[in-house]
């Protein structure tokens, strides 16, 4: 007679819940992954199409001088709706506390924990779904319009240097040489070989769900109430509908959305959302081979989904203030800074709500009120890139196999 599968119902459908859905198919346990829309229509749609190994944490010593110009500045990198200010302020407290120097530490070393084997995770997904092509051969370029930035980055260069990163550091014609599309105003630049670019981040999820379901996954469209356990101890994720589904482990992977649940059980976690904001144009008049970062601008420009994508930044407002696009237009007129030849035509805007936690690593652990339970969720702007790292850990603590990373500072109740 044949064993019984085990049973996991995946909550959320974007990269990371896809790619869990798939890790432990492929593992041998019966999965159902559960949307209230379609795989990979959520944030993991717009994202930047970045794998970015080089992690930074979001809070340093000197963070907190910076909060007032948040709340100042309608064009920088962060903005803060002075309406919503109050209601952040218990996770702006914690995100203070995350950058003192002792603590700020920590997290750095747990994030490149995460960041080692990523490339590596990626590429064996992109290979179990059959589509190494998705992955890009070149890098991403840091931009640097004076020496000024380039010195106000230096704590970031220092970081890449202490845990061994792969970085050239280019100056004037080798620049252009590079990325001829970039203008002659950009003094400097990183190249950062290891940091990747996908294709197309819609279709990766797209395909990541349909390889799961081609080894016997089922995909099933509702929103989650909550989840409960049975007599017998297995596990009910309950939808709006009524709708019950039993399983024997249950793994919460939807976004920002994941602290509703969570509170639920009883165990609150301070999940934020960073508001993004891109700009698609299928017709930018420039084609680019390699992602630009222009850290100091706190934004992308990246060749992907058949056009051009600029995006970025961070607006804090909550879940459900409208969107604000005067904040992509901001990012597309410093892009054309950037990039003099870039064109907007058959453009799209878009905003997405990144799940962010405020010491900037996520949580990726057992519940530690209910049984068979587990949390994948807070990736702030690295969910893209510690999706197949993270399935693979998942995957680990359902089936008890040993992780490869320590899993201490992933844990939900570390606040």
């Amino acid at each position: 007679m044949n064993e019984k599968k085990q049973t996991v119902a995946v909550v959320g459908a974007g990269v990371i819940g896809a790619a869990i859905a798939l890790e432990l198919q492929r593992r041998g346990l019966q999965v159902t992954l559960i949307d209230k829309g379609e795989p990979g229509r959520g944030t993991s749609y717009g994202n930047m199409a970045s794998i970015a190994l080089d992690f930074a944490a979001g809070s340093g010593p000197n963070t907190w001088r910076k909060i007032p110009r948040w709340l100042l500045d309608p064009e920088g990198p962060v903005w803060l709706r002075p309406a919503y200010a109050l209601k952040m302020a218990p996770w702006f407290l914690r995100f203070i506390a995350a950058g003192r120097p002792s603590r700020l530490r920590q997290i750095e070393d747990a994030g490149m924990s995460l960041s080692n084997p990523a490339l590596a995770d990626f590429r064996a997904m992109l290979e179990t779904i059959a589509a190494p092509e998705l992955m890009t051969d070149e890098g991403c370029l840091a931009i640097y319009e004076t020496e000024a930035e380039f010195t106000g980055d230096r704590g970031h260069i220092d970081f890449m240097r202490r845990y061994g990163f792969d970085f050239d550091v280019l100056e004037g014609a080798a620049i252009r040489d590079l990325e001829p599309s970039l203008s002659p105003s950009i003094a400097k630049a990183v190249l950062l070989p290891d940091n990747k670019t996908i294709r197309d981040p819609y279709r990766l999820v797209v395909k990541l769900a349909d390889a799961a379901r081609e080894r016997g996954a089922t995909f099933l469209s509702g929103a989650v109430r909550t989840v409960e356990k049975n007599a017998d101890g297995t596990s009910v994720v309950i939808l709006e509908s009524g709708e019950r589904i039993a399983a024997d482990f249950v793994v919460l992977a939807a976004g920002v959305h994941t602290r509703f649940l969570a509170e639920k059980l009883g165990e609150p976690i301070p999940l934020e959302t960073e508001r993004g904001y891109h700009t698609q144009i299928m017709q930018p008049g420039v084609s680019m081979r390699y992602s630009v970062i222009w850290p100091h601008r706190a934004f992308m420009i990246t060749p992907t989904a058949g056009g051009i994508r600029v995006g970025g930044n961070v607006e804090l407002a909550g879940l459900d203030a409208a969107p604000d696009f005067r904040r992509a237009r901001v990012l597309v007129r410093h892009a054309q800074r950037a990039v003099p030849g870039l064109e907007v035509k058959d453009a799209s805007e878009w905003m997405g709500h990144r799940p962010a936690l405020p010491d900037t690593i996520p949580i990726i652990s057992p519940s530690s009120k209910m049984q068979g339970v587990y949390y994948a969720t807070g990736h702030g702007h690295l969910g893209l890139t510690y999706s197949a790292s993270t399935a693979q850990l998942i995957a680990d603590m359902v089936t008890g196999a040993k992780p490869a990373v320590d899993m201490t500072p992933f844990r939900i109740n570390r606040y």
